[in-house]
Protein backbone atom coordinates (compact mmCIF):
# COMPACT_ATOMS: atom_id res chain seq x y z
CA UNK A 1 0.00 0.00 0.00
CA UNK A 2 1.50 3.27 -1.03
CA UNK A 3 1.74 5.73 1.55
CA UNK A 4 0.94 9.54 1.23
CA UNK A 5 2.21 12.27 3.75
CA UNK A 6 0.07 14.57 5.89
CA UNK A 7 -0.06 17.61 8.28
CA UNK A 8 -0.75 17.03 12.01
CA UNK A 9 -3.54 19.46 12.65
CA UNK A 10 -5.89 16.83 14.91
CA UNK A 11 -5.87 15.37 18.04
CA UNK A 12 -5.86 11.77 17.05
CA UNK A 13 -6.99 9.30 17.96
CA UNK A 14 -10.47 11.15 18.75
CA UNK A 15 -11.69 9.34 22.04
CA UNK A 16 -14.57 6.42 21.61
CA UNK A 17 -17.01 5.14 24.08
CA UNK A 18 -20.07 3.81 24.80
CA UNK A 19 -23.38 5.56 25.63
CA UNK A 20 -25.32 3.42 28.38
CA UNK A 21 -28.62 5.72 28.40
CA UNK A 22 -28.63 5.99 24.89
CA UNK A 23 -27.57 1.85 24.32
CA UNK A 24 -31.00 1.14 27.49
CA UNK A 25 -33.07 3.17 25.18
CA UNK A 26 -32.32 1.42 22.14
CA UNK A 27 -31.60 -1.88 23.17
CA UNK A 28 -28.20 -2.71 21.35
CA UNK A 29 -25.07 -1.62 22.92
CA UNK A 30 -24.55 1.98 21.04
CA UNK A 31 -20.76 3.59 21.00
CA UNK A 32 -19.49 6.78 19.09
CA UNK A 33 -16.58 8.13 17.54
CA UNK A 34 -16.39 11.48 18.90
CA UNK A 35 -14.14 13.39 15.91
CA UNK A 36 -16.20 16.42 17.14
CA UNK A 37 -13.29 16.57 19.93
CA UNK A 38 -10.17 16.76 17.03
CA UNK A 39 -9.13 19.95 18.68
CA UNK A 40 -10.09 22.41 15.76
CA UNK A 41 -12.86 25.06 16.39
CA UNK A 42 -15.78 23.19 16.69
CA UNK A 43 -14.18 19.63 15.26
CA UNK A 44 -15.67 17.67 12.67
CA UNK A 45 -14.38 14.90 10.03
CA UNK A 46 -12.57 17.41 7.44
CA UNK A 47 -9.76 17.71 9.37
CA UNK A 48 -8.93 13.97 8.64
CA UNK A 49 -9.09 14.87 4.97
CA UNK A 50 -7.70 17.91 5.48
CA UNK A 51 -4.26 16.45 6.63
CA UNK A 52 -3.95 15.43 3.37
CA UNK A 53 -5.33 18.01 1.26
CA UNK A 54 -3.46 20.64 2.48
CA UNK A 55 -0.27 19.00 2.67
CA UNK A 56 -0.90 18.42 -0.81
CA UNK A 57 -1.12 21.85 -1.15
CA UNK A 58 1.72 22.86 0.58
CA UNK A 59 4.14 20.75 -1.20
CA UNK A 60 3.07 21.87 -4.68
CA UNK A 61 3.62 25.66 -3.78
CA UNK A 62 -0.15 26.63 -3.73
CA UNK A 63 -0.36 30.20 -1.78
CA UNK A 64 -3.85 30.11 -1.82
CA UNK A 65 -6.75 27.81 -0.46
CA UNK A 66 -10.55 28.20 -2.19
CA UNK A 67 -13.29 25.89 -0.99
CA UNK A 68 -17.11 25.69 -1.11
CA UNK A 69 -20.36 24.58 0.26
CA UNK A 70 -23.76 26.27 1.53
CA UNK A 71 -23.53 29.24 3.78
CA UNK A 72 -22.97 27.03 7.18
CA UNK A 73 -21.09 24.61 5.73
CA UNK A 74 -18.80 23.42 8.67
CA UNK A 75 -16.17 21.72 5.70
CA UNK A 76 -15.38 25.43 4.71
CA UNK A 77 -15.13 26.87 7.88
CA UNK A 78 -12.43 23.92 9.36
CA UNK A 79 -10.69 24.79 5.99
CA UNK A 80 -10.20 27.85 6.92
CA UNK A 81 -9.40 27.11 10.52
CA UNK A 82 -6.62 24.87 9.37
CA UNK A 83 -5.32 26.29 6.52
CA UNK A 84 -4.95 29.71 8.88
CA UNK A 85 -2.61 27.32 11.42
CA UNK A 86 -0.89 26.57 8.64
CA UNK A 87 0.10 30.17 7.71
CA UNK A 88 -2.22 29.53 3.82
CA UNK A 89 -4.45 32.35 2.95
CA UNK A 90 -8.13 30.99 2.03
CA UNK A 91 -10.95 32.61 0.66
CA UNK A 92 -14.23 30.86 0.81
CA UNK A 93 -17.00 30.61 -2.09
CA UNK A 94 -19.99 30.02 -0.85
CA UNK A 95 -23.46 29.06 -2.55
CA UNK A 96 -25.96 31.65 -1.36
CA UNK A 97 -27.91 29.31 0.35
CA UNK A 98 -29.30 28.68 3.97
CA UNK A 99 -28.15 31.29 6.37
CA UNK A 100 -25.69 33.64 5.71
CA UNK A 101 -26.29 35.62 8.91
CA UNK A 102 -23.58 36.01 11.11
CA UNK A 103 -24.63 33.58 13.40
CA UNK A 104 -23.45 29.52 13.63
CA UNK A 105 -19.99 28.79 11.51
CA UNK A 106 -20.36 32.09 10.03
CA UNK A 107 -19.45 33.35 13.19
CA UNK A 108 -16.45 31.31 13.29
CA UNK A 109 -15.50 32.41 10.25
CA UNK A 110 -15.70 35.88 11.12
CA UNK A 111 -13.52 35.87 14.00
CA UNK A 112 -10.84 33.97 11.87
CA UNK A 113 -11.33 37.03 9.53
CA UNK A 114 -11.20 34.33 6.50
CA UNK A 115 -12.30 36.19 3.69
CA UNK A 116 -16.36 35.02 2.49
CA UNK A 117 -17.52 35.14 -1.15
CA UNK A 118 -21.04 34.25 -1.94
CA UNK A 119 -22.61 32.56 -5.53
CA UNK A 120 -26.30 32.65 -6.14
CA UNK A 121 -25.61 29.44 -7.95
CA UNK A 122 -26.99 25.99 -7.24
CA UNK A 123 -23.47 24.74 -9.77
CA UNK A 124 -20.61 23.75 -8.15
CA UNK A 125 -18.53 24.22 -11.82
CA UNK A 126 -19.77 27.76 -11.90
CA UNK A 127 -18.33 28.30 -8.50
CA UNK A 128 -14.74 26.27 -9.44
CA UNK A 129 -14.68 28.35 -12.73
CA UNK A 130 -15.04 31.05 -10.51
CA UNK A 131 -12.25 30.58 -8.24
CA UNK A 132 -10.16 29.99 -11.38
CA UNK A 133 -11.15 33.92 -11.87
CA UNK A 134 -10.42 34.96 -8.77
CA UNK A 135 -7.22 33.68 -8.80
CA UNK A 136 -6.29 35.12 -12.50
CA UNK A 137 -7.36 38.39 -10.53
CA UNK A 138 -5.22 38.59 -7.88
CA UNK A 139 -2.05 36.44 -9.07
CA UNK A 140 -2.62 33.52 -6.97
CA UNK A 141 -1.84 29.88 -7.55
CA UNK A 142 -5.33 28.92 -6.12
CA UNK A 143 -5.63 25.10 -4.33
CA UNK A 144 -9.47 24.00 -4.85
CA UNK A 145 -10.52 22.10 -2.49
CA UNK A 146 -14.00 20.08 -3.63
CA UNK A 147 -16.92 20.60 -1.69
CA UNK A 148 -16.71 18.14 1.58
CA UNK A 149 -12.99 17.86 0.30
CA UNK A 150 -14.77 14.70 -0.54
CA UNK A 151 -11.77 13.52 -3.76
CA UNK A 152 -9.35 10.44 -3.74
CA UNK A 153 -7.25 11.88 -1.24
CA UNK A 154 -9.11 13.36 0.79
CA UNK A 155 -10.88 9.92 1.10
CA UNK A 156 -7.23 8.54 2.64
CA UNK A 157 -8.47 10.37 6.05
CA UNK A 158 -11.40 8.06 7.24
CA UNK A 159 -9.43 5.07 5.86
CA UNK A 160 -7.17 6.32 8.82
CA UNK A 161 -10.16 6.32 10.82
CA UNK A 162 -11.47 3.07 10.51
CA UNK A 163 -7.64 1.68 11.23
CA UNK A 164 -7.44 3.95 14.04
CA UNK A 165 -10.96 2.00 15.34
CA UNK A 166 -9.08 -1.43 14.35
CA UNK A 167 -6.09 -0.58 16.50
CA UNK A 168 -8.77 0.23 19.60
CA UNK A 169 -8.95 -4.03 19.83
CA UNK A 170 -12.84 -2.79 20.24
CA UNK A 171 -15.19 -4.90 18.18
CA UNK A 172 -18.02 -3.58 15.80
CA UNK A 173 -20.40 -5.18 14.40
CA UNK A 174 -22.15 -2.21 12.68
CA UNK A 175 -20.48 0.81 11.74
CA UNK A 176 -23.42 4.38 10.88
CA UNK A 177 -21.65 7.82 9.50
CA UNK A 178 -22.98 10.63 7.38
CA UNK A 179 -22.77 10.93 3.39
CA UNK A 180 -23.34 14.59 2.71
CA UNK A 181 -20.62 15.19 -0.32
CA UNK A 182 -19.38 10.95 -0.07
CA UNK A 183 -15.88 10.97 0.90
CA UNK A 184 -16.43 10.39 4.64
CA UNK A 185 -18.72 7.87 3.32
CA UNK A 186 -16.36 6.18 0.96
CA UNK A 187 -13.42 6.07 3.36
CA UNK A 188 -15.67 4.42 6.40
CA UNK A 189 -16.74 1.62 3.89
CA UNK A 190 -13.69 0.65 1.78
CA UNK A 191 -11.52 1.57 5.26
CA UNK A 192 -13.97 -1.03 6.91
CA UNK A 193 -13.11 -3.31 4.07
CA UNK A 194 -9.27 -3.27 5.17
CA UNK A 195 -8.93 -2.75 8.26
CA UNK A 196 -12.67 -3.75 9.96
CA UNK A 197 -13.80 -6.62 7.70
CA UNK A 198 -16.49 -8.46 10.15
CA UNK A 199 -17.97 -4.13 10.57
CA UNK A 200 -21.06 -3.80 8.36
CA UNK A 201 -20.94 -0.17 8.02
CA UNK A 202 -24.06 2.13 7.03
CA UNK A 203 -24.41 5.21 5.17
CA UNK A 204 -27.03 8.07 6.08
CA UNK A 205 -27.69 10.07 3.29
CA UNK A 206 -28.70 14.02 3.93
CA UNK A 207 -28.09 15.32 0.35
CA UNK A 208 -30.78 14.21 -2.80
CA UNK A 209 -27.52 12.92 -4.70
CA UNK A 210 -26.53 9.68 -6.56
CA UNK A 211 -24.43 8.36 -3.87
CA UNK A 212 -24.31 4.90 -4.76
CA UNK A 213 -22.07 5.66 -8.05
CA UNK A 214 -20.43 9.14 -5.92
CA UNK A 215 -19.51 6.71 -2.70
CA UNK A 216 -18.19 3.57 -5.46
CA UNK A 217 -16.02 6.26 -7.51
CA UNK A 218 -14.56 7.88 -4.58
CA UNK A 219 -13.65 3.93 -3.07
CA UNK A 220 -12.20 3.03 -6.54
CA UNK A 221 -10.17 6.24 -7.10
CA UNK A 222 -8.54 6.00 -3.67
CA UNK A 223 -7.59 2.30 -3.70
CA UNK A 224 -5.83 3.15 -7.26
CA UNK A 225 -4.64 6.18 -5.22
CA UNK A 226 -2.91 3.23 -2.73
CA UNK A 227 -2.18 1.06 -5.59
CA UNK A 228 -4.21 -1.63 -3.74
CA UNK A 229 -6.35 -4.32 -5.15
CA UNK A 230 -9.48 -4.88 -3.32
CA UNK A 231 -12.81 -5.78 -4.21
CA UNK A 232 -14.89 -2.86 -3.96
CA UNK A 233 -17.86 -3.18 -1.78
CA UNK A 234 -21.60 -1.73 -2.77
CA UNK A 235 -22.31 0.67 0.24
CA UNK A 236 -24.87 0.58 2.74
CA UNK A 237 -27.05 4.04 1.67
CA UNK A 238 -29.97 5.09 4.06
CA UNK A 239 -32.47 8.14 2.91
CA UNK A 240 -32.25 10.34 5.93
CA UNK A 241 -32.10 13.56 4.10
CA UNK A 242 -36.17 14.49 5.01
CA UNK A 243 -37.42 17.95 3.46
CA UNK A 244 -33.75 18.39 1.73
CA UNK A 245 -29.96 19.15 2.56
CA UNK A 246 -29.09 21.08 5.38
CA UNK A 247 -33.29 21.59 6.06
CA UNK A 248 -33.63 19.86 9.45
CA UNK A 249 -36.35 17.12 9.57
CA UNK A 250 -38.23 15.87 12.45
CA UNK A 251 -37.03 12.53 12.58
CA UNK A 252 -33.23 14.42 12.89
CA UNK A 253 -34.15 16.91 15.64
CA UNK A 254 -35.74 14.34 17.60
CA UNK A 255 -32.35 12.30 17.16
CA UNK A 256 -30.59 15.39 18.26
CA UNK A 257 -32.76 15.77 21.11
CA UNK A 258 -32.64 11.89 22.43
CA UNK A 259 -28.16 12.59 22.06
CA UNK A 260 -28.79 15.85 24.13
CA UNK A 261 -31.18 14.68 26.88
CA UNK A 262 -29.76 11.05 27.66
CA UNK A 263 -25.62 11.98 26.72
CA UNK A 264 -25.63 15.31 26.75
CA UNK A 265 -23.93 15.39 23.53
CA UNK A 266 -24.68 17.97 20.61
CA UNK A 267 -25.27 16.87 17.03
CA UNK A 268 -26.29 19.16 14.45
CA UNK A 269 -29.48 19.78 11.95
CA UNK A 270 -27.45 18.86 8.47
CA UNK A 271 -25.48 15.85 9.19
CA UNK A 272 -24.90 14.40 12.76
CA UNK A 273 -29.03 14.57 13.58
CA UNK A 274 -30.09 12.80 10.70
CA UNK A 275 -27.07 10.59 10.81
CA UNK A 276 -27.96 9.53 13.91
CA UNK A 277 -31.41 9.51 13.58
CA UNK A 278 -30.55 6.53 10.73
CA UNK A 279 -29.08 4.41 13.44
CA UNK A 280 -32.50 5.11 16.03
CA UNK A 281 -34.51 4.35 13.20
CA UNK A 282 -33.12 0.75 12.19
CA UNK A 283 -32.57 0.18 16.21
CA UNK A 284 -36.60 0.71 16.05
CA UNK A 285 -36.85 -1.80 13.51
CA UNK A 286 -35.59 -4.43 14.99
CA UNK A 287 -32.27 -4.74 12.75
CA UNK A 288 -29.33 -4.79 15.60
CA UNK A 289 -29.31 -7.25 18.20
CA UNK A 290 -29.00 -6.75 21.78
CA UNK A 291 -25.21 -7.64 22.16
CA UNK A 292 -24.61 -5.74 18.89
CA UNK A 293 -21.93 -3.65 19.30
CA UNK A 294 -22.88 -0.33 17.20
CA UNK A 295 -20.81 2.60 16.64
CA UNK A 296 -21.78 6.08 15.50
CA UNK A 297 -19.35 8.47 13.82
CA UNK A 298 -19.88 11.74 15.01
CA UNK A 299 -18.60 13.70 12.32
CA UNK A 300 -18.87 17.22 14.19
CA UNK A 301 -20.63 20.85 12.44
CA UNK A 302 -22.41 21.41 15.78
CA UNK A 303 -21.70 25.70 15.15
CA UNK A 304 -23.86 25.00 12.08
CA UNK A 305 -26.83 24.33 15.00
CA UNK A 306 -26.71 27.63 16.23
CA UNK A 307 -27.94 29.76 13.24
CA UNK A 308 -30.71 27.73 13.42
CA UNK A 309 -34.06 29.03 14.74
CA UNK A 310 -35.23 26.33 16.79
CA UNK A 311 -38.75 27.65 17.86
CA UNK A 312 -39.61 27.95 14.33
CA UNK A 313 -39.19 24.20 13.71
Amino acid sequence: MKHFEKESLGLFPTPMHRLPNISRELGTNVWIKRDDLCGVALGGNKVRKLEYLLHDAKQQGYDLIMTTGQAQSNHAMLTAACARRLGLDCILLLKDRGITARKGTQILNHLRGVEVRYMDTDSYDEIYREMDRIGAELGRKVYKIPCGGSNALGTLGYIDCMREIAASGQHFDHLVCACGSGGTAAGCVLGARLHLPHTQVMCSMVDNEPFEQIVTELMQQAAELLEIQVDIPVPQLLDMCGPGYSIPSAEGNAAIEMMMQLEGIVLDTCYTGKAFAGLVRRAKEGYYKADDNVLFIHTGGAGGLFAQDWDAE
